[in-house]
């Protein structure tokens, strides 16, 4: 896993993310101001435009680019929550094997610093409702020795089942909670965002095996 690896991983986020923009954007004027899905897609677009200095690093440097890049370009909430996914990605590839339980643990702690500057959990319809039952699972997967291709075959389907649950959910953080009950009944934009690029990024890294690379 290097700099090439994140490109490519980028790469598949903003494809999948450009395909969905409607239903996304869609989700968003339901229960949010509606521009979540464009703050996102500038971010992968600055991104894209720094892909030969992301590509050149190894996988923390790498990580502490993008994460620098997504700061200064995405807008609203999403900016500074992605930023510390990153970072905190980032900042624990220094400590962990590059293996799946390394790799768990990387991730991890990304979800731990969206968490710490979002000051939200499971349950508030946001992305967090996706990112943290991934992870939570993609440890135990990792405490269960799986192998990478039953890793990379299941958290997509967590991501979906847990993204799905946030139609039912009472909106306590972000522009939803002025909403109160009427929030119910919508899945949340950022939920869905975080579920499809958590869809293509595993697609991405199962191929990626596959290939042998």
């Amino acid at each position: 896993m290097n700099g090439e690896t994140v490109m490519a991983c980028i790469d598949a986020a903003c494809a999948a993310l450009k395909e969905h923009t409607d239903e996304i954007a869609s989700l968003d004027q339901q229960i949010g101001d509606g521009d979540h899905i464009f703050n996102l897609l500038r971010g992968m677009e600055a991104l894209l435009a720094v892909r030969a200095e992301i590509a050149a690093q190894p996988l923390g440097p790498a990580l502490e680019i993008a994460a620098s890049k997504v700061l200064s370009t995405v807008g609203g909430s999403s900016g500074p929550l992605f930023f510390s996914l990153l970072n905190g990605m980032a900042k624990a590839s220094a400590n962990n094997a590059m293996d799946v339980a390394g790799f768990a643990r990387i991730f991890a702690a990304g979800v731990e610093a969206v968490g710490q500057r979002g000051k939200t959990g499971v349950g508030s319809k946001t992305m967090m409702d996706v990112l943290i039952p991934v992870a939570q699972r993609f440890e135990q997967l990792a405490a269960e020795n799986a192998v990478s291709r039953t890793v990379l075959d299941t958290l997509p389907r967590v991501a979906e089942e847990n993204m799905l649950a946030t139609r039912d959910m009472l909106a306590t953080k972000g522009r939803a909670s002025f909403l109160g009950e009427r929030s119910r009944g919508h899945i949340d934009p950022g939920a869905r965002s975080s579920q499809i690029m958590i869809a293509s990024v595993c697609a991405r890294l199962a191929q990626h095996n596959g290939q042998g690379a």
